[in-house]
Formats: structure tokens, C-alpha cells, sequence
């Protein structure tokens, strides 16, 4: 669903994750943590998924 963003930073090994939100007038919706998303991105984390809203 999601898709992020990732910035590799000047220390090995740091990088900077940036998940997309979708917000409107009731709240927001994020997928903080997609397994398919931070593996296309090349970074090895195992677990499913973790969202968070707010309304």
C-alpha cells in the first residue's frame, strides 16, 4: 500500500525512512512498517506491518 522513502545518511548503516500518509479532513492513515516495501528497499527487518491513524 504504502511505499517509502529512504535517504542514506553519512553514518554506515543510518538511513532516514519516510512512509507516505494520506490524510484528509478526519485524519491521517500511515503504514509505518510494510515487509515488502523495506525489502524492495533493500533493508532486511523482519516483521509484517505497523500502521498508525489518527481522527
Amino acid at each position: 500500500m504504502g511505499k517509502i522513502k529512504v535517504t542514506t545518511c553519512g553514518i554506515e548503516g543510518l538511513k532516514v525512512i519516510e512512509p507516505a500518509v494520506f490524510g484528509d479532513n478526519r485524519g491521517y492513515f500511515m503504514e509505518t512498517y510494510n515487509y515488502n516495501d523495506f525489502a524492495e528497499a533493500g533493508i532486511d527487518c523482519k516483521f509484517v506491518q505497523d500502521n498508525q491513524s489518527a481522527s
